[in-house]
């Protein structure tokens, strides 16, 4: 009985430990989660504008720009894979992955090789133990990312889709992230960044509306040339904060519900203890009352 008791005091010690490991964790979510929610709604509004200007200039130009134009035959795509450096966050790295798994088994149904980028030590780790070949890995970051990174990402990924898909190049690129939409719920979407499709803030004019007209200078080449890595940088920085605010809302949900099944399993130790211990009194009375009957006894015997 005692050495029962010794163990389950040593489990209640050791979930009290964890237990505050893990509401530690929430709290540093829970506070990191407001700048990471200010940082979305921040870039968000820019990537749309952006997207829609890119998307407007390219609709009404007569322009045939490598980034706009849609090549005859595509033999290999880029999937951009942004997950997590660290893990307690629930499920989601698993579901970035499985959605990434989903795309690349579309991609190779349609007769295309897939070159894997990857973000976040997760990914790396999950291709890594599959012994799988990959394009491009960056790490140290997911949870709070700059601009210059997504900025490192956006011109390898730029430089690759320039080059012929025999030379290491890529015909196009889709980006598999988790777009945040609230701290409940945050979803595994696919969106596909090169070549850009035309059709994202492009309005027909109502009646008696005359179409935009625009004027590039020095001329509409050298414009989106300039324009559009501006885009792809910002597409990706806004999937890159996206993906940032969902992992720390994904790890708050994770550590207080690990918090709070540390709590309820000490309950259950503690009540499992207090009865090992009413049981190790118990005996103890029953041993006393047992010897002192038998004293007892043999006193009127003799």
């Amino acid at each position: 009985m005692a050495g029962q008791l010794r163990a389950y005091r040593r489990q209640i010690r050791s979930v009290q430990a964890t237990k505050k490991i893990t509401r530690a964790m929430e709290l540093i979510a829970a506070s990191r989660i407001v700048k990471a929610q200010a940082a979305v709604k921040a870039s968000s509004p820019y990537a749309r504008a952006l997207t829609r200007a890119v998307s407007a200039a390219a609709s009404n130009s007569s322009l045939d720009h490598p980034l706009i134009t849609e090549k005859a035959d595509v033999t290999r795509a880029a999937v951009l894979l942004l997950s997590s450096d660290r893990g307690l966050a629930g499920a989601y790295s698993s579901n970035v992955l499985r959605e990434g798994e989903r795309l690349t088994a579309a991609l190779r149904a349609e007769g295309k090789e897939v070159a894997p980028y990857l973000v976040g030590r997760k990914a790396s780790a999950f291709y890594k133990f599959r012994r799988r070949t990959v394009a491009q890995e960056w790490v140290g970051f997911t949870d709070k990312p700059a601009f210059s990174d997504a900025k490192e990402i956006g011109v390898r990924l730029v430089e690759d889709f320039g080059k012929d898909a025999g030379e290491g190049g890529v015909d196009e690129i889709h980006v598999v992230y988790t777009h945040f939409v609230s701290m409940v719920t945050q979803e595994p979407r696919v969106i596909r960044l090169l070549p850009l499709e035309v059709v994202e803030g492009v309005e027909a004019p109502g009646d008696g509306d005359l179409a935009p007209l625009y004027e590039f200078e020095p001329s509409a080449d050298q414009v989106l040339d300039a324009l559009l890595p501006q885009y792809v940088n910002s597409r990706i920085f806004n999937c890159l904060l996206q993906a940032a605010a969902s992992e720390l809302a994904a790890r708050q949900r994770a550590m207080k519900s690990a918090t709070d099944n540390a709590e309820e399993l000490v309950k259950n130790l503690t009540r499992l203890a207090n009865n090992a211990r009413q049981a190790e009194i118990t005996q103890e009375i029953t041993e006393i009352v047992g010897g002192a009957d038998a004293l007892a006894s043999a006193g009127s015997t003799s």
